[in-house]
């Protein structure tokens, strides 16, 4: 989607550090400028509606409404809750509103965006590391 992040205003919902802020740092090594909000953070859609690319990890879920997203913007979310439905059975649920965000320009949904590639990551990282134990890279 972005090759280039330089200038990008980038808004992390979620402070963790686990993925909050790693990927503040990650972003803002690649000359993205990055604001870390939380739950708690004042004027918090309003703070969101300016991004280019929201990144929701807050753990609440669908906290990032429509209105949040102005139009165009890119929404990752790495949030995922299980909550029940209507039939009292468990269903994962991520961080956006993600049935609120139709004008986004692109968007992750859960289940099914962010945590595959989680997945594929560590498994490529775990065969590097098998590699590099038996002397192979």
């Amino acid at each position: 989607m972005y090759q280039d992040l330089t200038g990008l205003n980038v808004v992390v919902i979620g402070k963790s550090n686990i993925v909050g802020k790693p990927i503040a740092m990650l972003l803002l090594e690649r000359e993205a400028t990055v604001t870390v909000t939380h739950i708690e953070t004042r004027g918090l859609p309003d703070i969101a509606r300016q991004a280019d690319v929201i990144i929701a990890a807050a753990g609440s879920p669908r906290l990032v409404r429509g209105f949040w997203v102005k139009e165009g913007a890119t929404v990752i979310d790495v949030g995922i809750t299980r909550v029940p439905n209507e039939h009292g059975k468990d269903r994962l649920v991520g961080d956006v509103a993600f049935d609120e965000i139709a004008h986004a320009r692109a968007a992750t949904p859960v289940p099914g965006g962010v945590g595959p590639m989680t997945i594929a990551c560590l498994l490529a990282n775990t065969v590097l590391a098998a590699q590099r134990a038996i002397g192979g890279a």
